[in-house]
């Protein structure tokens, strides 16, 4: 099964949970509310997510005067994966890092921190605009939000769930519909969070695979994006960076980096296995 495909299947399955969880705490008209409102976040999301990502991490758009090799990397690896040339924004940020926004090739942004044009030379600066570029190509902007999006919502129903049952929503419905109903309510509340946060991860981790793969055919140097990976892991450690924990599944390393067990439901897949397969893809 290909990377896109398993991406379609797990929004499905998000999809699915939502409207499950509307009916869990209200029947049918819970699963129409939660249809709706399932709805509704997918218009907002394609329409404003990149907006708000850009607000949040504070990116101020820059000039080709003012960052004129980043704007002619861009504009030559636009050329080669056949993209229009992105808006490009500066994050007053000392961590490396960088993300892309906009709901498709047409409006989309390139965020970089100034940390990463400090660290990074050519050919490494080249591998993380490349893996940007990708998640443009791929629609992942769009996919990773609405996926963040489906997650929230389902933790929102969550949080419903719990006021339900504590104040006891199903005492006035006759005792086998309540039962079933305060069941569904606490499966709800306990299970549908971890599951939509597994599954959220699961999206991003395989298209953060799909993006680094696109970028080293873009470049065609994956030791390029390889060596900025390494770069990346050391800086996202050593140096903290002020970001809202909701956009932190954007950058193309974890802004928030932890440590041993955190890192198994992290959205970002190991660092050391992402450089590993593109030093295998310098060997075919």
């Amino acid at each position: 099964m290909t990377t896109k495909l398993k991406t379609w299947l797990l929004m499905g399955i998000l999809s699915a949970l939502l409207i499950w969880g509307g009916g869990a705490i209200g029947g049918s008209s819970g699963m129409q509310f939660a249809f709706i409102m399932a709805l509704g976040m997918n218009f907002f999301g394609y329409w404003f997510s990149d907006r708000i990502a850009l607000r949040m991490s504070g990116a101020v758009e820059v000039s080709e005067s003012e960052a004129p090799e980043l704007y002619a990397i861009t504009r030559r690896l636009c050329e080669k994966a056949g993209l229009p040339m992105p808006k490009l924004y500066l994050i007053p940020q000392s961590q490396p890092n960088a993300f892309a926004t906009g709901r498709n090739p047409q409006n989309a942004a390139v965020a970089v921190t100034e940390g990463l044009l400090h660290m990074m030379n050519r050919e490494e600066l080249e591998g993380v605009i490349a893996h940007e570029l990708a998640h443009v190509k791929n629609r992942d902007i769009l996919i990773g939000s609405l996926a963040a999006v489906f997650a929230s919502a389902i933790t929102m129903l969550a949080n419903m769930a719990q006021w339900a049952l504590f104040m006891g929503g199903g005492s006035r419905r006759d005792d086998e519909e309540g039962s079933s109903n305060a069941a569904g309510s606490l499966i709800m509340m306990i299970l549908a969070p971890i599951a939509a946060s597994l599954i959220q991860m699961a999206i991003s981790r395989g298209r953060e695979y799909l993006a680094d793969a696109s970028a080293a055919h873009y470049t065609g140097n994956p030791h390029g994006l390889a060596n900025a990976l390494e770069k990346l892991a050391y800086g996202t450690r050593a140096i903290p960076m002020s970001v809202n924990p909701a956009t932190s599944h954007m950058y193309i390393a974890n802004p928030l980096s932890g440590a041993g067990l955190a890192n198994l439901f992290s959205t970002h897949p190991p660092i050391e296995e992402r450089v590993q397969r593109l030093r295998a893809m310098a060997q075919l």
